[in-house]
This record gives C-alpha cells, sequence and structure tokens, in this order.
C-alpha cells in the first residue's frame, strides 16, 4: 500500500508488499523489498536499498549524502538488510567513493532513535544501537554488539563481536570483541559474562575468556608476549578469535 500524500520517484522500485505511510519521499535509484513499512515522514534518498521486513519509523533520514567535505556527488550506496528496526530521527548517510562507496547494514538490528550511522560504516547482524548512538565515517560494528545510548566513535574504529559499550563512553581506539567498555575515553572492564550468557556462551566458553582477559589485560607482560601466552595455553574459537582481533588493530585497542 502506498499512501496517496507519499512522494516516490518513477526510477524507484518499490515491491508491491511494502507499505509506504504519509509524506514519505522515496528519491531515485531506490530498492524497498518485500514487507518493508515506512511508517510516515520518512525519507529515503537516492542510492539506497533496503531489503525485507523492515520498519522505518517516522522522520528518520535514509541514505542522505555523506557528511565528508571530500564527497562531491558521485554515486555512492547503502544497502541495507532484512528485519531491521529503524526507529525515530535516525540518520543513515551512504558512502564515499574513497571509502569503498557503500555504507552497509546488516540483518535484525535494533537502532533506536536519534542514532547516527556514518558514511562507509559497515554494521553486522543482530546488533543494538540505543538512543543517540553515534558513528563516525568508517566504523565497522561486528555482530551481537551493543552500543548504549549516546556513545561516540571516532573514525575507522572496529568494535568486536559481543562487546558491549557503556553509555557515554567516546571510543577512540578498537574496542575487542567479548567486553565490556565505558568512560569518556573508553577503558575495558572485564567480560561482557550477562551478554555472553544470554546468548549461550557455555561456563567453559567464559571461563576460557576470562583467563584470556586477565592475561592480555590484568598482567603487566608486553602485549606481543601475552597474547603468545594465550595461544600457547588457551583454546577454542572465540579465544583465537578475540587473539586475531587485536593482532589485527590498527588504531590500536582500548586497555
Amino acid at each position: 500500500m502506498i499512501d496517496q500524500t507519499a512522494i516516490i520517484h518513477k526510477n524507484a522500485e518499490v515491491d508491491e508488499s511494502a507499505y509506504i505511510g504519509p509524506y514519505c519521499v522515496i528519491e531515485e535509484k531506490v530498492r524497498i523489498g518485500k514487507g518493508v513499512r515506512l511508517t510516515s515522514h520518512v525519507i529515503v534518498q537516492n542510492g539506497t536499498q533496503i531489503g525485507e521486513n523492515c520498519t522505518i519509523s517516522p522522520f528518520a533520514s535514509i541514505g542522505g549524502p555523506p557528511q565528508d567535505l571530500t564527497y562531491k556527488g558521485e554515486d555512492t550506496s547503502l544497502f541495507i538488510g532484512n528485519n531491521n528496526a529503524i526507529k525515530e530521527y535516525v540518520t543513515i548517510s551512504r558512502g564515499t567513493v574513497h571509502g569503498g562507496g557503500i555504507t552497509s547494514i546488516g540483518n535484525n538490528n535494533f537502532i533506536m532513535a536519534y542514532a547516527h550511522i556514518g558514511h562507509d560504516c559497515k554494521l553486522g547482524n543482530n546488533i543494538i544501537m540505543a538512543n543517540g548512538a553515534t558513528l563516525a565515517g568508517h566504523v565497522e560494528i561486528a555482530d551481537y554488539a551493543s552500543l548504549s545510548g549516546l556513545c561516540a566513535f571516532h573514525q575507522f574504529c572496529k568494535v568486536g563481536k559481543y562487546a558491549f559499550i557503556s553509555g557515554l563512553t567516546g571510543v577512540s581506539k578498537d574496542v575487542p570483541p567479548f567486553v565490556t567498555a565505558a568512560g569518556d575515553r573508553a577503558k575495558l572492564y572485564g567480560l561482557n559474562v550477562v551478554g555472553l550468557e544470554r546468548r549461550g556462551f557455555t561456563k567453559e566458553d567464559i571461563t576460557q575468556l576470562k583467563k584470556a582477559y586477565r592475561i592480555i589485560f590484568r598482567s603487566a607482560l608486553p602485549l606481543s608476549t601475552s597474547l603468545k601466552i594465550v595461544q600457547d595455553e588457551l583454546s577454542g574459537d572465540h579465544v583465537n578469535e578475540l587473539i586475531e582481533f587485536i593482532r589485527s588493530s590498527k588504531r590500536g585497542i582500548c586497555r
């Protein structure tokens, strides 16, 4: 159903099962998939593709031009997957040429009111962004991460799987998977144990990660030494993922 007050460009593609509510605006080169609901007053801008069964609430601005001084009107894109809930006043920018041209959001994400996702960001699946969480350009958020209200992320930061970022936290370095981070400049405060338990991690999984955390972050050893000890003495896919994330970090990690 398309409300009679909605404005849809002739070159936009809207699935017949989608609902386009009052006063929505859909620009050219937009694709909207099955079961999508734009409740009202939503603008979906040039180059945006939205998958299936997403719900977008009033006054969200989806696929706007990147907030980047080098952007000169090039054709770039925003890809949004399936089953995402995007709440009121959320803003999501499309990509830039020098950043690969694409901002992408996976599936089953819950993006709450006033959140911002900057140009060239890459979001995985099952992520929660609470009210006012803000991502600068080129930020990468992995699956099952939780970003609390009013936390802010510097350009090019990465957040690992199952990490929990507390409210009012400023993140200027990478946050490893499985941990909790908080503070004016983010510091680590142990594992995200509650989140891991809720997602079905076994006691053995959590025990191994706790041991790894203590060696890496609570010892006085150099980082390279502590990572080698963890690799030699502990086992499991989750521990290996933690090691690989830290070793591949380009900005450095929160400690």
